[in-house]
């Protein structure tokens, strides 16, 4: 699909309430709580498989094994960076994971310099200077962060995680449908959450109300309601506005975590925020060039 010049404004407004809605995400882990990491990841993939699978049912469209491949090892990247995210939320703040894991286009540019042969402008290695500074305050100074700094190593490296899954879903619906590339990714999460889940000896029931009701909500409200806003969003606005609106999410769990979970929000907390931000946001409007 083209993308239109101008911004569609039903577009930028299905955007921007998307990425709103995936910043009550951090929230829901931390009230899903006694279930482990996996377990999470496991339900919200299967409370969202029965709609995944019904918007896919009817759209898909001549393939090879290969792209259903690659829709498979998105969803093991996603697995991770899960993984990886919702863990890091039990040693810092939802800001901070949160925040740490928007460095995920930053790898995507540098991967497509080493893939496609692109070439990087000074400001987007300015920009990856600031975010990477932002990222060292809030894992390294005294009072922005929690524990041992373990959660936003944790953040970081699902950034990584989740910037393979962009490249690898990309990859996939060259030939995919949005539809059935979502719907690959999600039975690959769902399995294989399940089934590390059971390896790690995770309790999968015995809850209580208030965890199943936040699981359940990570399914529809975010897996499902939110992500089909994005998707549907960033087909109608321009792909760096795109990028930009997915920002809002950091922005929101800041937000969030202060209102609903009374996380303080530190001076220097602050400014490691506005250092990733603005890093991210200098990488996006500086987006690589392809050699000629």
């Amino acid at each position: 699909m083209n993308v239109k010049e101008k911004p569609d404004a039903r577009g930028l407004a299905a955007l921007t309430l998307g990425a709103s809605l995936l910043g009550f995400a951090a929230m829901l882990v931390r009230w899903s709580d006694p279930a482990g990491p996996l377990a999470i990841g496991f339900y919200r993939m299967a409370f969202a498989l029965p709609f995944v699978a019904w918007l896919a049912w009817g759209t898909g469209r001549p393939a090879t094994g290969k792209a259903r491949l690659w829709a498979l090892l998105a969803g093991l990247c996603f697995v991770l960076d899960l993984w990886m995210w919702h863990t890091a939320l039990h040693h810092t703040s939802a800001a901070n994971a949160t925040l740490l894991v928007t460095l995920a286009p930053i790898w995507v540019a540098v991967v497509s310099v080493l893939w496609l042969g692109a070439r990087l402008r000074r400001r987007f290695w300015a920009g990856v200077a600031l975010a990477l500074a932002g990222a060292l305050v809030l894992g390294l100074a005294k009072g922005a962060r929690w524990g041992t700094g373990l959660g936003e190593l944790l953040g970081a490296l699902a950034s990584l995680a989740y910037g393979a899954f962009t490249l690898a879903l990309g990859r996939a619906r060259r030939e995919l449908s949005a539809p059935e590339a979502l719907f690959w990714v999600v039975l690959c999460c769902t399995v294989l959450f399940g089934a590390l889940g059971w390896v790690q000896g995770e309790t999968f029931t015995g809850y209580p109300p208030r965890a199943w009701w936040a699981l359940l909500t990570l399914g529809l409200g975010i897996q499902v309601l939110a992500w089909w806003l994005i998707t549907w969003g960033i087909g109608h606005v321009p792909t760096n506005m795109g990028a930009m609106g997915l920002m809002i999410q950091p922005v929101a769990t800041v937000i969030l975590g202060w209102l609903l979970l009374a996380e303080t929000v530190r001076p220097v907390q602050g400014v490691g925020t506005v250092l990733v931000l603005a890093g991210i946001a200098l990488c996006v409007f500086t987006p690589p060039q392809r050699e000629t």
